[in-house]
């Protein structure tokens, strides 16, 4: 059975406040016309591209258990991230980490170096 490349980024597991973004073409304007022009790009501090995966935020740490009698809990909770699947996000490169996948560039960034979202959704 052969994967997908879709189905191939689905087995990725992002850790943590991390995003995976596909960066886009340079001059690719979304649909609602935002885009960032050729200088800004081509110094490369900053760059867009959209969001394909995303961690499960930032862990809450557990208060120290001191009841004994109680059952232990190993559940984490998280607070979720802004950034979600589909989000075209303009972020610092500075703060990325370029990797290849599938012969494919990707970046994997903090959400604190994420300036913008752009979300496609009806309110």
């Amino acid at each position: 059975m052969r994967l997908t490349a879709d189905a191939k980024l689905k087995k990725l597991i992002v850790i943590g406040d991390r995003v995976l973004i596909r960066p886009s073409k340079p001059n690719e304007q979304t649909a609602s016309g935002l885009y960032l022009p050729p200088g800004v790009q081509e110094k490369e501090k900053v760059q867009q591209g959209y969001v394909i995966r995303t961690g499960p935020g930032y862990a809450i740490p557990t208060p120290p258990d001191d009841e004994s009698w109680k059952q232990a809990e190993e559940q984490v909770k998280y607070i979720p991230l802004q950034a979600r699947e589909g989000d075209l996000a303009i972020f610092l490169v500075s703060g990325a980490t370029e990797v290849m996948y599938e012969g494919e560039k990707y970046f994997i960034v903090p959400q604190s170096a994420i300036l913008m979202l752009e979300r496609e959704e009806d309110f």
